[in-house]
């Protein structure tokens, strides 16, 4: 069975949980308190050298890292993986402005949020960190202006991944109400079949 190393506060985590939710495929759940470096042991780092969760134990006993990474292996041979090529190359696009445009701000105004405290230097950071978190959802909005899911107007990894954050971004300090198309996605993510909240493990 796989087994998958997580942490409920974590976005990334939440993607896998979902899409395998939505797979249907069994799969063993461990909680990892990265709050008490739970992730930096030598056992974890020897499943995972970068020491972060998501990761994943497959069914030979090898591990796989990152989250994005995760669900398109998940993926292959699925529905929510295009058999388009194009298609295909449009998700890995999507998934790559999630890592790179959209998680570092939204995801880590959010995560700091729950801190018990911010540094000074996270205290700088907030303002720039919220402009780009904001120029993300801009694109995500004009993106979606018009369609019903990032891709070819069928749910995919795509909305799996950039929903996960995106949907409780209002917990880092970004408002949602500007933006209708994202939050009318939200809302047709959230009736696909086998969706789960964030908060369940």
């Amino acid at each position: 069975m796989l087994r998958l190393y997580d942490n409920l506060i974590s976005g990334n985590g939440y993607k896998v949980r979902l899409l395998l939710t939505q797979l249907g495929v069994a799969f063993e759940r461990v909680e990892m308190d990265i709050f008490q470096s739970a992730t930096r042991t030598p056992e974890f780092l020897a499943r995972n050298p970068n020491g972060r969760v998501p990761t994943l134990r497959l069914e030979d006993g090898s591990h796989l890292a990152e989250s994005n990474a995760i669900l398109c292996y998940l993926a292959e041979g699925s529905a929510f993986w295009p058999a388009e090529r194009k298609a295909r190359a449009e998700t890995l696009q999507w998934l790559f402005f999630e890592q790179y445009s959209h998680e570092p701000y939204i995801a880590v105004l959010r995560f700091w949020a729950h801190l018990p405290e911010l540094t000074a230097q996270q205290q700088a950071e907030r303002p720039g960190r919220k402009q780009r978190g904001d120029e993300a959802l801009s694109v995500m909005e004009q993106h979606l202006e018009g369609r019903s899911f990032f891709v070819g107007e069928r749910y995919g990894i795509a909305d799996v991944a950039l929903y996960a954050y995106t949907h409780v971004a209002e917990e880092g300090g970004f408002e949602l109400g500007p933006y209708a198309a994202i939050r009318a996605w939200c809302r047709r993510v959230r009736e696909q079949p086998g969706h789960i909240p964030i908060t369940e493990g």
